[in-house]
């Protein structure tokens, strides 16, 4: 990939970020104030977005609140902000108002294989060891065999377990497919608290990855109780190259710096938007590349394989507590496998591409792709944002 060098931004307006339902929707932001040395809990009322942190000095605390969609529609603020002027805020500064990625203290986790066509592509990564020059001639291959084999199967079922039997005895079982079909889903650990990026920021890539790629996903946003209060948008960046080769080494594919974006902001769930919408939802991908390049793409969560209720009970319970909630990302049906390159190598992104992941009831999550070692540094954790809230006397 090229050079990082300064690029035109993508130019984002409350309009293009905005889910088509704003006026119905409770919507919960976040925002770095350089004022408050840090950052605001804040509601999305219109084309403004007002202050709540006296109310709530945290998302994860504002969503232990039974009312928090009444609170985020009619509770009375403090500072308001134009949602355009926090749009238009140049990435990695923090001399100016901007968004941030709407969580806070809840941990960031992950489903991985959730979806037929991923697994499928899952296993492909695995066969080529991570070389993307080979992708054409296995997929060629798994598909011949497994095509078809997986379409409507349910994770964990009788006939999930015969089409097992069946793979193994081809030589094409995988430890992809153990969590795609088989009984327990994988659930991983995708970040660090406090280490997502939100909208308009820019998302990194290793430098030394060669075939990586976005991964569109709806990400519920659930209570300490196991509750799912939201739902928002997330980019689950992935490095194909590097979990290709093995996947214990799934922490280096996934958790580099900036490279876990959620946003824009968290829906709540209320009478309008319920689990049901949630199910019902799909996720379009857009990406333009600095070279002209354009790439679509679209995912819906009606084809999930593992209900997302499932997903959450595999998360939380009894087994495992979240004092301060978590999000979870439910993974996605988008694979890219279009060549950008050299024939048969399918998709990789360049520095510069500006990926955007929306959502008619979400809005738009848009960021450009620059290596993790050029984002902008992690430096605000729980101990900064600890003292912060205390210097502000919201403690």
């Amino acid at each position: 990939m090229e050079s990082a060098a300064a690029r035109p931004r993508p130019v984002l307006t409350a309009g293009s970020v905005l889910p088509e339902d704003a006026g119905r929707a409770a919507l919960v932001a976040r925002v770095h104030d350089p004022e408050a040395g840090g950052p605001c809990v804040a509601a999305v009322r219109g084309e403004h977005v007002v202050d709540l942190t006296a109310l709530a000095p945290t998302v994860s605390g504002l969503l232990e609140r039974d009312d928090a969609p009444e609170a985020v529609r009619e509770a009375d603020g403090g500072r308001t902000w134009r949602l355009d002027d926090l749009l238009t805020a140049p990435p990695g500064r923090r001399d100016v108002p901007h968004l941030l990625a709407p969580v806070d203290l809840q941990v960031i986790k992950a489903a991985g294989v959730t979806f037929a066509r991923s697994l499928l592509e899952r296993v492909i990564e695995e066969r080529t060891g991570g070389d993307p020059a080979q992708a054409a001639r296995v997929r060629e291959r798994v598909l011949r065999v497994l095509g078809g084999r997986l379409d409507g199967i349910r994770p964990g079922s009788p006939e999930a377990a015969e089409v097992k039997e069946l793979l193994v005895a081809e030589g094409l079982w995988s430890q992809y497919l153990e969590v795609g079909i088989g009984p327990d889903p994988e659930v991983f650990t995708k970040a660090p608290v406090l280490s997502a990026v939100g909208t308009g920021a820019d998302i990194g890539v290793l430098r030394a990855s060669v075939w990586n790629n976005p991964e569109p996903e709806a990400v519920l946003v659930v209570d300490a109780r196991g509750r799912v209060r939201g739902a928002t948008l997330g980019n689950d960046v992935n490095l194909r190259d590097v979990e290709g080769r093995s996947a214990l080494l799934l922490s280096r594919a996934k958790d580099n710096n900036a490279s876990c974006a959620i946003g824009p902001f968290v829906r709540l769930l209320d009478d309008d938007f319920g689990i049901d919408a949630v199910r019902d939802l799909d996720i379009g991908l857009r990406i333009d590349g600095p070279d002209g390049y354009e790439l679509r793409g679209s995912s819906s969560l009606r084809e999930i394989s593992r209900d997302v209720l499932d997903l959450v009970s595999a998360t939380y319970g009894a087994h495992h507590q979240y004092p301060d909630g978590f999000v979870l990302f439910t993974g996605t049906l988008f694979a890219p496998t279009e060549d950008r390159k050299a024939p048969g190598e399918g998709f990789t992104h360049e520095y510069g591409d500006v990926v955007r992941i929306s959502s008619p009831r979400l809005g738009a999550l848009v960021n450009t792709v620059v290596p993790s070692e050029e984002a902008a540094p992690w430096t605000f954790g729980v101990g900064a944002l600890m003292r912060n809230l205390a210097r502000r006397g919201l403690l």
